[in-house]
């Protein structure tokens, strides 16, 4: 007889008391990125004791968990995310974090508790023909865990013909599900500007080259970026989030240093923005008689989901919670993520689960000192992941 949705959210909503506490557990025990080595432990421990073909070290602290069944050819690759952030916790739960200033800020131990409650289905009663890859990775939280994973040999190793993820996020009705086709999070690109001028008195500006009204000017004029060169259909960030000069009100500095960062959602426009970055430093810099050096640097890639993937995605999502909790094409989000780096390899698709809205639990934004998981999610996000692979290894 077909196993039907409910199935799996019966099956998880039985074992969900276990995969709470793991997900508690982990969240009492944070490690930041290339750090994770009690939760690799334990992830490790659990899918070798349900039988999988584990592989520890890749990328430093990541893990594989491989399970092969039948004679089938296909292969799919999901990974959850394992690392904290270096955020003192305020949220007063009797599972906080025991690490002073580190905590589980983004929901990365619920995203590793859903995978784990699949990978336990899926062996003791999983019904498919073919590979199964169960991506485990370190350090998604600005450190690229993701390249160091495939610098490793990830997908020589463990080939997938396509590759999923997914994350919770607050503000979206617990339990609900969005795909997106095509560019879904942004790139993240920094740079650290310095002005070199000439310092002098307060009370005699005309002996001194002021780097600071330098650096007042090109503030304002990295604006036009977005107001006059980027096409205002598309998306176009540029934040100066730091600017350090001077000690004193009467002292000219000599120096000034600005910290840029700029996010877009194409891989042109990402382009035109640096481009035209560096044009207006150095060129209102020149206007002031100073300066300017620029250490522009490469952070996270678009993250792009390929359409026959997505498609799949929602059908998956669709048959699970009904279309009525499924946004089919959702806004695409300007926070960053580095499995854009897999999707740069693979095929595949990245979703989200609503982490709670209003005065539900897990409305709090990430990377708040308040934030917490919403343990309710875990049945739904291992169910999901579970139909998704016994769905594609047919």
């Amino acid at each position: 007889m077909p196993k039907t949705p409910d199935h799996y959210l019966k099956y998880m909503h039985q074992h969900a008391a276990e995969f709470i506490t793991v997900r508690q557990t982990i969240h009492e025990n944070p490690e930041l990125g290339f750090e994770e080595h009690a939760t690799s432990a334990l992830v490790a421990e659990r899918l070798g004791a349900w039988g999988y073909q584990v592989e520890r070290g890749l990328g430093g602290t990541g893990l594989v968990g491989q399970l092969k069944r039948g004679s089938g050819s296909r292969s799919v690759g999901i990974r959850a995310d394992m690392d904290a952030l270096p955020v003192e916790e305020k949220t007063g739960l009797a599972y906080s974090s025991k690490r002073p200033g580190i905590m589980h800020a983004c929901g990365h131990d619920g995203h590793t508790a859903m995978l784990l409650g699949a990978a336990k289905y899926l062996a003791q009663e999983g019904d498919f023909s073919g590979t199964l890859n169960l991506i485990f990775q370190p350090a998604e939280e600005g450190m690229g865990g993701a390249t160091r994973m495939m610098d490793d040999g990830l997908f020589e190793k463990y080939p997938c013909d396509s590759i999923y993820a997914m994350h919770n996020m607050p503000g979206r009705r617990q339990g609900d599900l969005a795909f997106r086709e095509g560019p879904t999070m942004a790139s993240s690109d920094y740079a650290t500007v310095t002005l070199f001028g000439v310092g002098g008195h307060g009370a005699m500006p005309h002996y001194a080259k002021d780097p600071i009204v330098a650096a007042a000017s090109i503030i304002m004029a990295l604006q036009t970026i977005v107001s006059r060169n980027a096409d205002p259909q598309e998306t176009a960030i540029v934040t100066v989030g730091a600017i350090h000069a001077g000690k004193a009100n009467n002292v000219i500095p000599q120096t000034v240093t600005m910290e840029i960062s700029v996010r877009a959602l194409t891989r042109e426009m990402r382009v035109q923005i640096e481009q035209r970055l560096k044009a207006i430093v150095i060129g209102q810099a020149e206007s002031f008689g100073v300066r300017a050096e620029i250490d522009f640097r490469k952070g996270y890639a678009v993250l792009v989901n390929t359409p026959e993937e997505t498609e799949f995605a929602r059908s998956i999502g669709r048959a699970l919670v009904g279309d009525e909790h499924v946004e089919a094409q959702a806004k695409a989000v300007t926070g960053s993520e580095d499995f854009a780096f897999m999707l740069e390899k693979r095929p595949g698709s990245y979703l989200m689960i609503g982490n709670g809205r209003g005065d539900e639990h897990g409305a709090c934004m990430v990377h708040n000192q308040g934030y917490d998981f919403n343990d309710s999610n875990l049945p739904i996000g291992a169910a999901y992941w579970a139909l998704l692979a016994e769905t594609y290894l047919v």
